[in-house]
């Protein structure tokens, strides 16, 4: 007879996620995974598998709830610039705010430490930022469309130079002390826009 889990693998998930987000990939080891996660190790291998496996299941969970706010933000009815502006500048507060600049995004970190020699890991950084660019994109084609945005801009351009700057403001908030540096950046980013 099979034995039943002694504890819910959705709620180990997010506290890897967690610890991940917080430590980096190499930074966290399995005995790290073992205490934080108050499981087995072989448990975490018979569940998720090796620590690059959960590793990846972690950066899936994170984008499954990361995402869908972004994706609201930008496909609602009515006026889209102004949704578009609340994005960057909703990205600009976290990235200057105490509270969560630290951890920073954990894509964009995921980029940073694992981006240049982990192919699995950068294939689920592109899709991420691939879902982000088309978000603004269409956006940015909806504003054009309803006068909005002037009919010389560039939506894809645009929607690729917010997208670099969003996670650019996500790197420089995780070290700067400055919270002007960002919200200045971002608000001169803004004026493309006009």
């Amino acid at each position: 007879m099979a034995r039943t889990k002694e504890f819910d693998p959705d709620a180990a998930l997010q506290s890897a996620l967690e610890l991940f987000w917080r430590r980096g990939y190499e930074a966290t080891s399995m005995a790290d995974l073992v205490e934080h996660l108050g499981i087995g190790r072989a448990s975490i291998y018979a569940t998720f598998g090796n620590k690059h496996d959960l590793y990846l299941k972690a950066l899936d969970r994170y984008g499954e709830s990361h995402d869908p706010p972004v994706l609201h933000e930008l496909s609602q009815p009515g006026s889209a610039l102004p949704a578009v502006r609340a994005v960057v500048r909703r990205f600009a507060a976290e990235a200057a705010d105490e509270a969560t600049r630290t951890t920073g995004c954990f894509v964009t970190n995921t980029a940073a430490e694992l981006g240049p020699h982990d192919t699995a890991a950068a294939r689920r950084v592109e899709h991420s930022w691939e879902h982000i660019e088309t978000l603004m994109h269409s956006a940015l084609v909806r504003a054009q469309a309803q006068g909005e945005l002037p009919g010389d801009r560039d939506p894809r351009g645009l929607a690729r130079m917010l997208l670099v700057l969003m996670q650019g403001l996500r790197v420089v908030g995780k070290a700067s002390t400055d919270p002007a540096r960002v919200r200045d950046a971002a608000e001169q980013a803004l004026t493309l826009l006009d």
